[in-house]
């Protein structure tokens, strides 16, 4: 299909305009043309698998246009390696949240309006491939989110909301100098213009510094890292995230950790590695030391949290620190790896903000000191979160352990006795990440009911169809991948060991 990536998309957007066109009153209408909507991208998804070449790292369904001649603006979209997981995942979270969110009483049509131009603005981060075009569709994500916090969320919407919009903000800012600096820098050797073509800016002679001196390419890598270090988000910029999770319905919630946070090691692979591979190089190791800062203390914050909400978000963080370690390691075996664990783990986390919000939806509330012997009670749901806790803290046989296993072999096998002593430490995560998954489990699920909270418990109910139909398939993918996890390398070996030879060619 000549375009796959533009229908995917846009075709969300389509879905949105069409629903706020709709009379109001017509919420099961509002809802099932957002089903619909979010249905395409998932149902191109399959074509988009099917007709993935594994055995070459160039762009794939490369689709390009000129869009603002004057200054060589282009709308380029492709995918390769790097991207394609990341746009299959964002299909299906995409689809599975819209019926996660079909409890939604209030402002049906602007919320299933905005969660479509979310969608838009997340696909088109992951296929555009022109500097420009990527910063339109990062600002368009920005703005449906701030709304879909700050409107549908809970008591401290507004804070959490701002709290977010700022944060992300800042990072755009520094991403807008960088890419207007590249922009005024490089000119394409074919049209002898300046461009914001990433494949010309990656090609651009990073090693003798004609272009930029080497200061200002410190300044800009940098400037580059603390702008996608905010949405993973890397210790200290990691504050944001607790209030947006826990003040964020359940969905937008899933949405969060399971898609966006991916977008800023995403940005790094894409951009900041690419376009400045000697400076990738150089900071490496202070990479590596900042992504086992984040799994060590993550998962204690994790662990002394009593809001079960708040604790699975300080154990995004955690388990985000996994992907830097693998990147960190810039060896090829560590980039798989990174990947691996952001796909694992947006597949584990959505499984877990759901069965949160399954939860609070019968009780009202979080708290993990409230409930004791629950799987006396809800059997079915006690099951579905067992499951995805064993996903979470890494046990074989299931997704998260892969891409954990895959960033400790990238990282040692960089060879340095830095690198060896950081993956013996961030091991480390492993045993917190157990003790503070159990322990929840224990006081919620097991033993005998809380005493003082026994009432809350008369009108629980089991989990329902609709709940089930949003769980089972993203248990079923974390079962297959942790099982035989080689389809998805497949995806990404080929681009990930090509974009580690590149940054090799370029000693720090």
């Amino acid at each position: 299909m000549n375009h796959l990536l533009s229908l995917m998309t846009f075709v969300p957007l389509l879905g949105a305009l069409i629903i706020l066109c709709l009379p109001k009153g017509k919420d099961e209408m509002v809802k099932c043309i957002a089903a619909c909507a979010a249905g395409v991208p998932l149902f191109l998804g399959f074509f988009l698998w099917k007709g993935f070449a594994r055995n070459t790292a160039a762009m794939q369904f490369v689709e390009k246009a000129d869009w603002i001649p004057m200054f060589n603006i282009q709308y380029s979209m492709a995918v390769d390696g790097i991207s394609v997981v990341m746009v299959l995942l964002t299909a299906l979270i995409s689809f599975i949240c819209i019926f996660a969110s079909w409890e939604i009483g209030k402002g049906v049509k602007g919320y299933f309006a905005l969660f479509l131009l979310l969608e838009t603005g997340m696909m088109g981060v992951f296929c555009a491939m022109d500097f420009f075009l990527f910063y339109v569709f990062w600002e368009v994500m920005l703005l449906p989110m701030y709304f879909l916090i700050g409107i549908w969320g809970g008591p401290r919407k507004e804070y959490a909301a701002i709290k977010f919009f700022m944060y992300t903000l800042v990072g755009s800012v520094l991403m807008l100098v960088v890419m207007l600096v590249f922009y005024f820098n490089v000119t394409d050797p074919v049209t002898n213009r300046h461009t914001f073509d990433l494949l010309v800016l990656r090609n651009q002679d990073a090693r003798s510094g004609s272009l930029l001196l080497e200061g200002v390419r410190d300044l800009c890598f940098l400037a580059l890292f603390v702008g996608f270090a905010i949405k993973v988000p890397v210790f200290p910029f990691h504050t944001w995230l607790p209030d947006a999770h826990v003040e964020a319905p359940t969905a937008i919630s899933v949405i969060l950790a399971g898609i966006l946070l991916k977008m800023g090691t995403y940005g790094l692979f894409r951009i900041a590695f690419p376009l400045l591979p000697d400076m990738a190089n150089k900071y490496a190791t202070f990479i590596a030391v900042l992504g086992v800062i984040n799994i060590v203390y993550g998962a204690l914050c994790a662990m002394a949290q009593d809001d079960l909400k708040k604790m699975v978000a300080y154990s995004s963080v955690s388990h985000m620190g996994y992907c830097l370690l693998g990147m960190g390691a810039m060896t090829t075996a560590g980039f798989n790896g990174a990947m691996m664990q952001m796909f694992a783990h947006g597949l584990i986390t959505s499984m877990l903000f759901l069965c949160v919000g399954v939860i609070y939806e019968r009780v009202h509330h979080r708290w993990i000191s409230r409930f004791g012997g629950l799987a006396t009670i809800v059997p079915v749901y006690s099951g579905f979160v067992a499951f995805a806790f064993f996903a979470s803290l890494g046990l074989p046989g299931l997704c998260g352990f892969i891409g954990e296993a895959m960033c400790f072999i990238g990282a040692w096998q960089n060879g340095t006795p830095s690198f060896h002593r950081l993956t013996m430490f961030a091991t480390l995560g492993i045993l917190l990440g157990a003790a503070f998954h159990l322990w929840a489990l224990q006081r919620m699920f097991l033993g005998e009911k809380n005493k003082i909270y026994t009432e809350q418990y008369h009108h629980v109910t089991e989990i329902n169809g609709r709940e089930m139909f949003c769980l089972i398939p993203l248990a079923i993918l974390v079962v297959l991948s942790g099982c035989y996890p080689q389809p998805v390398f497949d995806l990404m070996n080929k681009s990930m060991s090509e974009l580690q030879a590149f940054i090799a060619h370029y000693p720090k």
